[in-house]
C-alpha cells in the first residue's frame, strides 16, 4: 500500500499569514517530531508565561492576597500584548501559536478574573454572584471563539477600518477589576458590594461579545511622526503606574470607557465616507459604460 503524500511544512498555515510565511520552512509550525522550530519557541514561551501568570493569580486569591492576584492577571495582559508582536517581529506566526494564545487568554482573562472576583466579593451573594462570574468567563470564551472563527474571513468591516469588534479579552479583564482598584485605594465597601460587582461584571461580559466597534491601538496611532509630547505622556503614565498603580489603572479603565462613544462616532464617519466613495465609484463606472 502506497503511503499518502507527505504534507509540506507550512502547508496548513492560515491564509492571513501570506504566501511568504507559508513557503518558509522555518516559520513557527510544529515539526514532524512534534517539536517547534527555534523561532516559534520565544513567542509561545511568552504566551505560556502569560498563562502561568493568570493562573497563579487564582492561587494568591485563595490565600486572600488580592493585590498580588490582580497584579498577576494584569501582568498576563502585558505579556499577551508582547507575544503577538514578538511573533510578527520574528515572522513566527502559526496556527499553533494562535490556538495556544486563545486558550491562554480564555483562562487568564476569563476564568482567572471570574474566580478572583467571586472569592473577593461575589461569594457574599452565592447564587447570582456565581452566575455573574460564569457569564463573564463564558462570554470571554465566546469572544475568543468568534475571533478564531473569523480569523481568515475577508469581509470584516471593523477590522478593515482599523477597529475591533467588542472589548478585547485582556481589556475586559482589566475593566472587570475596576471596582477592586477603587476599593483598594478608597476602602469604600460600596465597590465590594456583591450586587454592584455582579452588575458591573455582567456589563463587561456583554461588552466583550457585543458587535460594536471599539478602538484599537491602530486606530489611536498618530498618523504623523511621533511627537515629543506623546513620548513625555507615556513616560509620565509609566511613572504614575509605578507610584500609584491602582489609581492609574482605574483612570485608564475609566478613560477607555469614556472613549467608547468617540470610537462609535469615528467608525460611523469612516463607514459613511466609504459608502460615499463606493457610490461615487459606481456612478463613475456607469458614466463610462454609458
Amino acid at each position: 500500500m502506497s503511503r499518502p503524500p507527505k504534507l509540506r511544512r507550512g502547508s496548513f498555515l492560515p491564509a492571513r499569514l501570506g504566501p511568504k510565511a507559508a513557503e518558509d520552512e522555518d516559520v513557527a509550525e510544529v515539526r514532524d517530531g512534534g517539536g517547534l522550530s527555534l523561532r516559534a519557541m520565544l513567542p509561545n514561551a511568552v504566551t505560556a508565561a502569560a498563562l502561568c501568570s493568570g493562573l497563579t493569580g487564582i492561587r494568591f486569591a485563595t490565600e486572600g492576597e488580592w493585590s498580588f492576584a490582580v497584579i498577576l492577571v494584569v501582568l498576563a495582559g502585558v505579556l499577551d500584548g508582547i507575544d503577538g508582536r514578538v511573533a510578527r517581529l520574528l515572522n513566527a506566526q502559526s496556527r499553533f501559536g494562535a490556538e495556544l494564545d486563545s486558550l491562554a487568554d480564555s483562562l487568564s482573562f476569563g476564568v482567572a478574573p471570574a474566580l478572583i472576583l467571586y472569592m473577593w466579593s461575589l461569594h457574599a451573594w452565592p447564587s447570582f454572584g456565581w452566575l455573574a462570574a460564569l457569564a463573564f468567563a463564558i462570554c470571554c470564551a465566546l469572544r475568543l471563539a468568534r475571533f478564531n472563527a473569523r480569523i481568515d474571513v475577508d469581509d470584516q468591516p471593523h477590522k478593515s477600518a482599523g477597529f475591533l469588534t467588542g472589548v478585547p479579552a485582556p481589556v475586559g479583564a482589566a475593566l472587570a477589576f475596576t471596582p477592586f482598584y477603587l476599593w483598594n485605594e478608597t476602602g469604600l465597601e460600596f465597590f465590594r458590594n456583591p450586587v454592584v460587582m455582579a452588575l458591573w461584571l455582567t456589563i463587561i461580559a456583554v461588552l466583550m461579545i457585543s458587535n460594536m466597534a471599539t478602538l484599537s491601538w491602530g486606530s489611536l496611532r498618530p498618523r504623523k511622526a511621533i511627537r515629543l509630547w506623546l513620548i513625555a505622556f507615556i513616560a509620565v503614565a509609566f511613572a504614575a503606574l509605578l507610584l500609584e498603580p491602582w489609581w492609574t489603572l482605574a483612570t485608564i479603565c475609566i478613560v477607555y470607557l469614556a472613549l467608547m462613544p468617540y470610537g462609535l462616532v469615528r467608525y460611523g464617519r469612516i463607514k459613511r465616507r466609504r459608502a460615499q466613495e463606493l457610490v461615487a465609484t459606481a456612478a463613475s463606472r456607469n458614466d463610462v459604460a454609458s
